[in-house]
């Protein structure tokens, strides 16, 4: 393992170095790609300089006991080694988690679509249920968060919702919410006390920018309307709501969040850009899973990943067979155990790959 991370402390060196050449500031895209090269080896190389003092201490110690006369020392010696040696084992499967490969999307900001399903006023009341989740835990994360568009449930909550996320490793932790959210419970609307089941879908995509898709202007038909609220009544008499139509794919984007025209223009096109782009990335995602037994990375949108059982107060994640009876904390956001849950499967299925050594 040394060896492995005396070269990528050498790569770090040689990109800490490109990063000051004038043809790497002179080209964004490249010093972009640096940059981002950089910060990832930044936090593997503080980690190995770690890693090597344990493992010196280890041999230090070690050599003590081996030619030491006095008792005291030795004691010590011993009592050192009993918190080294389980460190360097942490920080060894730490090191290995780290080595593995990062999916160059994870560092991406997203888009976060949210649509109510089957089930009516039910779904669309459990589709603001969601949003609000998500909401809560992208203010934990210090993310942030802006309204693309919305089309309200005629009951409350959400037909439909779009905002753009932004903030560290965005994708690479809401990736994992993409697909179908299943809820049972008693609906508001039912008089009965039956347990209904409707449910929301989830989109996560990697928000992309012109470096990845270049979009010709001349392919985009270009719809101007007026933005409208609940029950279709006007909230505003411009026609500042703005829907592009990207006409070689078929693929719609809209904004209406904005006072102004081109402000609604900017966003619409950052969300047909991210969905004609994840367009590309879902064909890989569908290769990646033909080689994995887990779903948890697919993005499979058709599946169903988690139920939300209220009377029970239980969560179900599908994919992994993870449970937790403790609902009221997940709806108010607190969903980072079932996300990194998710990513230790992942992560556990690239190295029995062998993805890794």
């Amino acid at each position: 393992m040394i060896d492995k991370l005396d070269a990528i402390k050498q790569r770090w060196q040689d990109v800490e170095q490109q990063l000051s050449s004038p043809e790497a500031m002179s080209d964004m895209k490249r010093f972009a790609a640096l940059n981002k090269e950089y910060k990832e080896l930044t936090k593997v190389v503080e980690k190995a300089e770690e890693y090597k003092k344990v493992v010196s201490n280890i041999d230090t110690n070690k050599e003590m006991l081996a030619t030491e006369k006095d008792e005291e020392l030795r004691e010590m010696a011993k009592m050192d080694l009993d918190e080294l040696l389980p460190k360097k084992e942490e920080l060894e499967e730490e090191i290995r988690v780290m080595l593995i490969p990062k999916d160059p999307e994870d560092a991406k900001n997203a888009i976060l679509e949210i649509r109510g399903g089957a089930g009516g006023d039910e779904a669309s009341l459990f589709a603001g249920d969601l949003y609000r989740m998500y909401m809560r835990f992208c203010e934990a994360k210090g993310w942030k968060t802006e309204l693309v568009d919305e089309t309200q449930g005629t009951a409350g909550g959400y037909k439909e919702i779009v905002i753009n996320v932004s903030g560290e490793d965005v994708y690479g932790q809401l990736k994992y919410e993409s697909g179908v959210h299943r809820v049972q419970r008693v609906p508001a609307t039912e008089t009965q006390g039956r347990v209904h089941t409707s449910a929301a879908s989830v989109v996560v995509l990697p928000e992309a920018d012109e470096f990845d898709v270049q979009i010709n202007m001349n392919d985009i038909r270009k719809d101007l309307f007026c933005a409208s609220g609940p029950g279709g009544q006007s909230v505003n008499t411009t026609y500042s709501a703005v829907r592009l139509t990207h006409i070689p794919t078929g693929v719609v984007a809209q904004c209406q969040d904005e006072k102004s025209q081109i402000k609604n223009f900017e966003k619409a096109l950052g969300v047909l850009r991210s969905r004609i782009y994840e367009m590309e990335l879902q064909k890989h995602l569908e290769e990646t899973a033909k080689k994995r037994k887990t779903m948890v990375s697919t993005g499979d949108r058709s599946a169903k990943i988690r139920t939300y059982n209220f009377p029970q107060s239980r969560l179900t994640e599908h994919r992994i067979g993870l449970t937790i009876y403790n609902l009221n904390a997940v709806m108010d956001g607190d969903i980072q155990d079932i996300i990194d849950a998710l990513q230790l499967a992942e992560n556990a299925e690239r190295m029995k790959e062998g993805t890794i050594a």
